[in-house]
């Protein structure tokens, strides 16, 4: 008797109904185009992001690099003040054993021995710390990025432009220059206009 009843209320249940896309895009107020319109903006936001997030890393790339450049500058050029005040040192030196004559020398040959050790031991030291001489050679070519022309004169058997004396060294540490070597530079000749050949009267 029960399943009968049962039966009975189970056929006079409301059918089931079926789904309908069209009725659910209807109802529904996420409509496909407010899907397209959403999915767009997420897009354009990752866009965003994602170039945001590109700048920050070459910021932090060039800062890195910024960084390592400065740190290797401040190793070779930290000490250029204290090396531009040496230079005076090394000059009063050699000064001092260009003085010397073979006299002097035999009679101080230890104390002077002691003075060209020094000498050597100083430029050592301006080689450890990237710091090397610019003495150029007679008849080598004036290059104004190194060197200061203290004078000019015209030299037989040089063209212009050509080292004939260097009177002090100069230095660089790393690829900057403390102090341009002074040089005396060959002047070039002067130009002669040729000579007018005088013209010759014939006699009548």
């Amino acid at each position: 008797m029960d399943d009968q009843k049962e039966n009975q209320v189970n056929s006079q249940a409301a059918p089931e109904e079926k789904f309908d896309p069209a009725e659910f895009n209807e109802a529904d107020p996420l409509s496909l185009d407010a899907v397209d319109t959403e999915w767009d903006a997420m897009v354009a936001e990752r866009d965003q992001l994602k170039e945001r997030l590109m700048r920050a890393l070459a910021d932090a790339e060039n800062t890195r690099k910024r960084g390592e450049r400065d740190r290797r500058d401040a190793e070779v050029y930290g000490g250029t003040k204290l090396a531009r005040d040496m230079l005076s040192v090394y000059d009063n030196m050699k000064r001092a054993l260009d003085t010397v004559d073979d006299a002097q020398r035999e009679a101080a040959k230890a104390l002077i021995e002691g003075i060209e050790l020094t000498q050597r031991e100083l430029l050592n030291v301006f080689s450890k710390h990237k710091i090397q001489q610019v003495a150029p050679e007679v008849g080598e070519k004036f290059d104004p990025q190194l060197h200061q022309a203290v004078f000019e004169a015209p030299v037989p058997g040089y063209d212009g432009g050509k080292v004939i004396q260097m009177m002090a060294e100069g230095f660089v540490i790393g690829d900057r220059l403390l102090r341009p070597a002074q040089v005396g530079v060959s002047a070039a000749a002067p130009k002669t206009a040729p000579k007018a050949e005088a013209a010759e009267e014939k006699p009548e």
